[in-house]
């Protein structure tokens, strides 16, 4: 995500709006998801569990996902939201989505 003032939540840190920080692990999570089931239908976000870990400061933001788990109707997801170094993300995320069986 790249950074722009309009993202800021806090101007006395400056830090990130957590709900920009939410979207952008919750798209992360989909789109890795849409990657490895190699489907054009959307999931269905049943749950999203954020962790936030650290400020996240004015400056652009990556996430990344894992499906732990797909099965036929249900998949895992497990997300993280770093900014200058992986190592130390500013937030995490476990998101559970439906997902669509593919047509016979």
């Amino acid at each position: 995500m790249t950074y722009a003032p309009a993202l800021i939540g806090n101007a006395a840190l400056p830090a990130l709006h957590g709900g920009t920080l939410g979207a952008l692990l919750e798209s992360a999570a989909i789109f890795e998801l849409l990657w490895r089931s190699e489907t054009l239908v959307l999931p269905k976000t049943i749950t999203l569990t954020i962790d936030y870990l650290r400020p996240a400061g004015a400056r652009d933001t990556h996430a990344r996902g894992i499906v732990t788990r797909h099965g036929k109707r249900v998949a895992n997801v497990r997300v993280e939201a770093w900014q200058d170094d992986r190592a130390s993300p500013v937030a995490s995320a476990h998101a559970i989505f439906l997902v669509m069986p593919p047509e016979a």
